[in-house]
Formats: structure tokens, sequence, C-alpha cells
């Protein structure tokens, strides 16, 4: 987890000339979404062993909130590079990347428990 935090905040801090992307409508929130998925996937990892029946959306609802809050941290990091700006959709894209993956994991974990019984 702290290895995809440290990559996030080192591709941040580049300049916005750094890496030219192309002009593809949407692609910056989706490279968004991906590497903040990736980050909740992390997080799902890691709290895997403490997940039981009891807890599993406080788990869920804890990943969306680590990537919210880590979402915001990031925007107000870029805000103090050249070339970056602070972008609201970028955080829905972080948040609907750590969503989803909350999501995915609640329901295979949901759907797991149920054909054991």
């Amino acid at each position: 987890m702290a290895l995809i935090m440290g990559m996030i905040f080192y591709l941040s801090h580049q300049p916005g000339d750094f890496a030219p992307l192309p002009q593809f409508p949407g692609l910056d929130k989706a490279a968004h979404a991906i590497a903040y998925g990736i980050l909740a996937g992390t997080f799902v990892y890691g709290l895997h062993p403490f997940a039981n029946d009891s807890n599993r959306f406080f788990l869920a609802i804890m990943i969306v909130m680590f990537c919210l809050i880590f979402g915001i941290t990031d925007e107000f990091h870029q805000s103090f590079i050249p070339g970056r700006n602070v972008s609201g959709w970028d955080i829905a894209a972080d948040v609907f990347g750590g969503l989803l993956v909350a999501v995915l994991w609640y329901k295979s974990v949901t759907i797991k428990t149920n054909i054991e019984l």
C-alpha cells in the first residue's frame, strides 16, 4: 500500500509538462480511477485477515473513505506544483476507483459466504 501511495505522490509531484498524455477525452480520469483502484486493492489485501461477516461493510466504507482522503491530500499537494491544477473531478475519479474495488470485494466475499452456507 505504501508503495502505491508513494508512486501516486511521485507522479503528482511532477510538473504539468512531465508526461504529456494523448488528447483522449477522459484519459486523465481513467488513470486516476485505475491508480486509486489499485490503491484500494492493496488496502483490501491488507485488511483481508481482519475481515469477517460482521465488519465487511464497515471495511468497505473505510476503503472508500481512505481513497477520498488520500485523493484530497493528493490534489492539495498538486496545488503547489507548477503546471498542475486542483480538480474536484480528479477526486471524484479517485473515489470511483476505490468504490469500484470496494464494491467488487464486498460482493465477492458475500457471494463466497453464501456459497459456503
